[in-house]
């Protein structure tokens, strides 16, 4: 074993261009001590062969986000995911569990969940009825710092900043995500005599339904900035129901969300 100070000295002397041989018989230490000393001290500044520095994080080091996939992925997170990070696991994982009804949803999570995370392996987690997309990360808190204790309509939920930058930014993707988390396409219908004879009449509506005040007016905030209309009525168990039901407006909708598939 060596003292700090010899290990300061001889890392000193390499990264002065000297060679092991010679820093080992100038401290007069093993060359393999040396040469471990180096290799540690490369790693440790991102210098060895073959491995290049590439910043992981949007928020930690710059790295570069997709800012229209984060949309929608927020979007998701706020409806149907969680961040969890058990003892025995080195890093938190998020689950986003999506209803086996819709496997384009599914498959449009995944895509965003990678998009969002190329350096990190998403993979199914398999349920009675549906799938979780799973992904883990040591940064999932740092692009979803609305992650906290207990459940998510028991406790404020705001976007930061720099979130709502890309919220305003990607309005849509937004809302999209929402929607295919705990939102529906719906048509009622209606019959009518005309002229003696009974027509069908549809009515398509969008309904989004959440038991987070703070989560609901996000989404209605979203259909504002768009221009899209929307009433809002409150169920015996706490949980509001937003209703987009004008023509002009669920065909608005329908060009940048459309139904579930």
């Amino acid at each position: 074993m060596y003292d700090m100070g010899t290990r300061q000295r001889a890392l000193a002397l390499l990264r002065g261009g000297a060679k092991n041989a010679a820093v080992a018989r100038t401290l007069n230490i093993p060359t393999g001590t040396v040469s471990a000393w180096k290799h540690a001290d490369r790693a440790w500044r991102g210098e060895c062969p073959g491995r290049v520095h590439r910043p992981l994080c949007s928020r930690c080091d710059g790295r570069e986000l997709d800012a229209a996939a984060y949309a929608y992925l927020l979007g998701l997170y706020l409806g149907d995911g969680h961040i969890s990070h058990p003892r025995q696991h080195r890093v938190p994982s998020l689950r986003i569990t999506l209803d086996d009804a819709w496997p384009g949803v599914q498959q449009e999570a995944m895509t965003a969940v990678r998009t969002v995370f190329p350096d990190n392996t998403a993979s199914w987690a398999r349920k009675t009825g549906c799938r979780d997309v799973k992904v883990y990360s040591k940064h999932l808190t740092c692009l979803f710092p609305q992650h906290g204790p207990g459940k998510k309509h028991e406790r404020a939920i705001a976007l930061e900043a720099w979130q709502r930058e890309i919220v305003d930014a990607h309005p849509w993707p937004f809302a999209r995500g929402l929607i295919h988390s705990d939102g529906s396409r719906i048509v009622n219908w209606t019959e009518k005599a005309v002229g003696g004879r009974t027509k069908r009449y549809e009515y398509p509506r969008y309904f989004f339904t959440n038991t987070s005040d703070d989560i609901t007016r996000l989404y209605t905030d979203t259909l504002e900035r768009v221009g899209v209309s929307w009433r809002s009525r409150r169920r015996v168990t706490g949980a509001q129901d937003v209703s987009v039901a004008r023509r002009e407006d669920v065909a608005l909708m329908d060009t940048h969300i459309g139904p579930k598939h």
